[in-house]
């Protein structure tokens, strides 16, 4: 009894060891904190169930494990569709940001985005088929070998690399390159702010790209709003202001954003694509529902 009380404790410990890849594997996956760690968690029930005398690599075995229970909730999200498409018949459905830099917030939630895959390309992401998520989620950015992939989706390794070369090129055509110096992104994340407090149009315009876009996700009982264009932009972000009383600086997804708070509810997680100095995009998550599941505190 008590060497299998200790195998059995081995073996949690070694599970404990990878979850943080786990959680930010089906992160990029799901676009779903709490699902997430659902799938984290039924990745732990299959191995404390599994055979692993004969299990060599531990991690590669788990990290496969999750790819296939994702796989599996991404195609009944899509048969189910009950997440919409990312501006599909002018509805908006935003990830789940992850949010950082204020002492309310989990602290293991930064290892999600600890290569800061910002809020854009996660809903370039959530475009992507199933298997293509997959496949470039776990080989762009987890670097696991297209034979291993090929197990998680039921296909040759050559299929497998087609699907990620598809995606990627999806990817790269939507997502173009923006800024990366941090300390630049929180300055003009900054000077939105103060322009957008103080009612200045103008000086949202210097600040704004003139193709800016913005997303915003309210739920499911708020309609959702895409707005394009510097002047469109910038008259929205005026007016609401006016409801925000408190607006902070934070990191969304590893990046400079801004969380903003009336009578200590927050209101919205604002997030920021920058490139040459200028917003080029803005998602917004407005959702009451998912921004009190974050936890947030004024």
């Amino acid at each position: 009894m008590g060497e299998e009380n200790s195998g059995a404790e081995l073996l949690a410990a070694r599970f404990e060891a990878e979850r943080s890849q786990l959680r930010s594997v089906a992160y990029r996956m799901l676009g779903s904190v709490a699902e997430a760690e659902d799938a984290v968690q039924e990745a732990w029930f299959k191995l404390s169930r599994s055979d692993t005398g004969e299990l060599r690599n531990l991690g590669a075995w788990l990290t496969t494990v999750v790819g296939r229970i994702c796989l599996d909730q991404l195609r009944s999200r899509a048969s189910r569709r009950e997440d919409p498409l990312p501006e599909q018949e002018g509805r908006v459905r935003l990830p789940d940001p992850v949010v950082s830099g204020s002492a309310a917030l989990d602290p293991v939630h930064g290892i999600l985005v600890a290569d800061s895959v910002g809020i854009a390309l996660m809903v370039v992401l959530e475009t992507l088929s199933p298997a293509e998520r997959v496949a470039f989620v776990l080989h762009d950015m987890f670097d696991v070998p297209f034979d291993g992939i090929a197990e998680v989706l039921g296909r040759t390794a050559a299929s497998t690399r087609q699907l990620a070369s598809r995606a990627r090129r999806r990817v790269q055509g939507a997502t173009p390159a923006g800024d990366t110096d941090d300390g630049l992104k929180r300055t003009v994340v900054e000077a939105f702010l103060a322009a957008a407090r103080g009612g200045d149009f103008d000086a949202l315009l210097t600040v704004l790209d003139p193709e800016v876009v913005a997303r915003s996700d309210g739920g499911t009982l708020v309609p959702s709003v895409l707005r394009r264009g510097a002047a469109e932009v910038a008259a929205q972000a005026i007016a609401f202001a006016r409801f925000a009383a408190d607006g902070r600086l934070v990191l969304v997804n590893g990046s400079p954003g801004v969380v903003s708070f009336a009578g200590g509810r927050p209101l919205s997680v604002m997030s920021f694509t920058i490139h040459r100095g200028r917003i080029t995009g803005l998602d917004v998550l407005t959702d009451p529902d998912r921004l009190a599941a974050l936890g947030l505190t004024g």
